[in-house]
């Protein structure tokens, strides 16, 4: 998941900037999205950003959380270092990062996927937009292609 759309106040910088009015509405959508189409989410991976904590905050979501500082700014194998830490026991993880990281990793892991979701991502992966991936394995041998894309969702009021 992408970060819910952010403010842009004078003197903050990148790391910390809140939330906008509309991330806070949209990361609540996204919440609800979550709970009504996917399973418990077990465990999450959020970057240490303030716009990331605050989506995490928003969504509503109730599973242990590690908040890992190398997601910030991270390169897509970063991210899929994170993953690979991830303990078997965890069935859904939900990472929430930021772009352009967001939308590579999802293209990363899931191949050549031919797809209209994939054509999507590739477009565009906007503020609070959720790409869910199937993980047929351990968590620990997840690489590029070793997933399928389940669905793309941009949660959007109105």
């Amino acid at each position: 998941m992408r970060h819910a759309k952010s403010a842009y106040p004078d003197g903050v910088g990148d790391h910390e900037r809140p939330l906008a009015a509309r991330g806070v509405r949209e990361a609540g959508l996204a919440g609800d999205w979550l709970r009504a189409n996917l399973p418990t989410i077990d465990s999450v991976l959020c970057s240490t950003a303030a716009r990331t904590r605050e989506t995490l905050a928003r969504i509503g979501i109730d599973a242990p959380v590690r908040y890992v500082e190398r997601l910030y700014g991270a390169a897509p194998g970063t991210v899929i270092d994170e993953i690979n830490r991830v303990a078997d026991e965890v069935k859904t993880l939900l990472v929430i990062g930021h772009e352009p990281t967001t939308s590579a990793l999802a293209l990363i892991l899931t191949g050549d996927t031919d797809t209209a979701a994939a054509q999507r991502i590739s477009e565009k992966f906007p503020t609070s937009a959720i790409a869910v991936l199937g993980v047929p394995g351990h968590w620990a041998d997840l690489e590029p292609s070793g997933a399928a894309l389940v669905a793309f969702h941009v949660p959007r009021s109105g």
